[in-house]
């Protein structure tokens, strides 16, 4: 367990360092948005090329891999829905509840911290993950909030259309899968980058782990100072619980399902897939539940509780599975 820890706790620790900062007003609101677009547009898409490069194709879109993450991530969508909706949680809010409750901080935080703890075989599929959950968990929780919010019911399917192709639209526009599609490229064709750039691409990189975890601490503090609502605890404590909890169980029953039926999946997998699932809630859906006009105060409080319990959670799962950081 210190090993693990000894790994875990610098990344929760910069996690708060970014939070204590925002609050003590050291880092000035205005300059969030701008660490968040470095780490976005830069630092991050570098370091999931430079891991792109180094994987086998076959693992960064493994079609047993992708099964898996998406067939738990569709079905804790849904059952998320339908144990928060009430008189108090609307479609568009349990919606945006689901999609904290299945799309855990892959991108930020799991792939530096899982490479980190596994090493880089890692990799392959928390991108796995990364791409899948870019692609359609949102997608699909997106479409299903703004179907709610169509006038009248009538227009609900042009509706949930539309938000769908938005939706499409910011994941095909986001860098990231396009870093990881040309490091796939550069892995396929065994292509090098030309000396002066590689060095400009390992330096962004390389920056990427602590810049990002600063950044989510400073956002986690954002999205609690832009909450237009006081939330019920019972209205966001048990889809945190969800997101720790039951999101990694079921992933990690559906793995060994599949992989009892035959599917190709290795028990370092199934490790990497479980932990990937056991992370906090993506810090960025607060910020598509302030663009879709859905509370976002209940939003940012279930990706702060899930962050604080993670500390705890992510740990002594990892501890379970008998990870040994290398």
């Amino acid at each position: 367990m210190q090993s693990i820890l000894a790994v875990t706790v610098p990344f929760f620790a910069i996690v708060l360092c970014g939070w204590l900062a925002a609050r003590g007003r050291l880092l000035p609101e205005s300059a969030i948005p701008g660490l968040n677009a470095y780490v976005l547009y830069f630092a991050l898409p570098c370091l999931l090329f430079r891991f792109g490069a180094g994987t086998p194709i076959l693992e960064l879109l493994n079609p047993a891999v992708l099964g898996v993450y998406l067939g738990s991530a569709l079905l804790i969508v849904f059952f998320t829905v339908a144990v928060t909706l009430n008189k108090r949680v609307t479609m568009q809010n349990a919606a945006f509840g689901a999609l904290v409750a299945a799309f855990p901080n892959t991108g930020f935080m799991g792939v530096p911290l899982l490479v980190t703890l596994l090493g880089p075989a890692a990799a392959g599929p928390v991108i796995c993950s990364v791409l899948a959950d870019l692609f359609v968990t949102s997608s699909l929780c997106i479409a299903l909030a703004q179907a709610a919010q169509s006038p009248g019911g009538g227009g609900g399917g042009g509706g949930a259309r539309q938000a769908a192709g938005r939706a499409l639209y910011g994941a095909v526009t986001n860098p990231l899968p396009w870093s990881i599609a040309l490091g796939g490229l550069f892995s396929v064709t065994g292509m090098s980058l030309p000396g002066p750039l590689q060095v400009v691409v390992r330096m962004l990189g390389d920056s990427a782990t602590p810049v990002a975890l600063f950044t989510i601490g400073a956002v986690l503090w954002r999205a609690g100072q832009h909450a237009h609502s006081r939330t019920l605890k019972r209205d966001y404590v048990p889809v945190a619980l969800i997101k720790l909890f039951v999101h990694p169980l079921l992933v990690f029953a559906l793995a060994l399902a599949a992989r009892e039926l035959g599917a190709p999946l290795s028990s370092f997998q199934i490790t990497v897939l479980t932990l990937a699932a056991a992370l906090p809630s993506a810090s960025n859906v607060s910020l598509l539940a302030e663009r879709y006009g859905a509370d976002n105060g209940r939003v940012a409080r279930i990706i702060m509780t899930s962050t604080v319990l993670a500390f705890v959670s992510f740990p002594l799962l990892a501890w379970a599975f008998g990870v040994r950081p290398v």
